[in-house]
């Protein structure tokens, strides 16, 4: 019989939530979100004890509408103090703009498969790094940190599945560029845990655990478990969306990201610290939802707003 004791016996003390739904959240969003609604609701995700926010993308407005007012989020919201505050930027002139507009860290990011890198980026991955060149040196210069995502890193909606190496070798390549982080992206939620087991063990044998987060999509409903084998692993950054908002528009199928509120609950139940207040955490994902203007993913979410129409009807009664 497994002692399930030994198998959680080397899980971290602290685990940090990098939310990434005012970005990987909105982007895909039907309904246009207004300026001063996202600043309400990055404002509302400040106050809930989250470490790492990314509150927007400074892409071109063509390629993702909903994020057209970039620079004017960045500098109307609120930052406080020990929360970091980061932008994906897809080349220098993105870079420019996002330190024009105050951003202290800065991402970029690729994709583990070309097709997908094609689609996403319209660069090959070697033409991708190349123009890295042209990114981070400059934003390290400039005293920015820079973080890394790959996506697309356990399988494709082009080309099924993915080599594991070429993780390995962006995730070499890209700490080798100056990227204190690369996050890796199971964008169309394919990934199951001995498949993370397996790419984890690959990556950390070229960089340190520290050096790596992960970013699951639950389009098939294995999300945790994956985070539940990462972080039993040694990881320490995952990246979740509030409510379970997102997807990717280069990834037909692709349902939203995990929801943070699934993740803080079982991290927080298995004895690990986040810092997030929970219930902070649900009144930022009511108002998310009333932004969005449709029901929240998260399972979380449904079971607390259920349990509280419920204690409604007790009380009235």
């Amino acid at each position: 019989m497994v002692n399930l004791d030994r198998v959680f016996d080397h899980l971290p003390p602290d685990v940090t939530i990098y939310e990434v739904g005012p970005r990987d959240g909105l982007q895909n969003e039907a309904r246009l979100i207004p300026s001063d609604d996202k600043v309400a609701f990055i404002d509302a995700l400040s106050a809930t004890g989250l470490r790492a926010i990314e509150i927007t993308s400074f892409v071109n407005p063509r390629w993702i509408p909903q994020l057209a007012d970039a620079a004017e989020v960045a500098r109307r919201v609120t930052r406080k103090p020990g929360v970091a505050y980061s932008a994906l930027v897809p080349n220098r002139q993105g870079l420019d703009s996002a330190m024009a507009a105050g951003m202290k860290e800065v991402a970029v990011f690729m994709s583990a498969s070309e097709t997908h890198n094609k689609k996403n980026v319209n660069k090959t991955i070697a033409a991708t790094l190349e123009a890295f060149r042209e990114t981070v040196p400059p934003a390290l210069a400039a005293g920015l940190k820079v973080r890394a995502y790959v996506s697309t890193v356990y399988g494709c909606p082009y080309e099924g599945k993915v080599d594991p190496q070429r993780a390995v070798d962006l995730c070499r390549d890209l700490r080798a560029l100056g990227c204190y982080q690369v996050s890796l992206g199971d964008t169309i939620g394919v990934a199951n845990p001995r498949q993370v087991r397996d790419v984890l063990s690959r990556v950390f044998k070229e960089i340190p655990v520290g050096d790596v987060a992960v970013h699951f999509h639950d389009t098939r409903g294995t999300a945790l478990a994956n985070i539940l084998v990462s972080v039993e692993m040694g990881v320490t950054t995952v990246d979740s969306a509030l409510g379970g908002l997102g997807g990717c528009p280069y990834a037909p199928g692709a349902s939203g990201n995990v929801a943070t509120e699934d993740v803080v609950y079982m991290l927080e139940e298995m004895g690990m610290r986040t810092g997030v207040d929970m219930d902070k955490l649900m009144a930022a994902s009511q108002l998310a939802s009333t932004l969005v203007g449709h029901e929240m993913p998260s399972k979380f979410y449904r079971a607390y707003m259920g349990a509280r129409g419920r204690a409604t009807s007790v009380s009235s009664g």
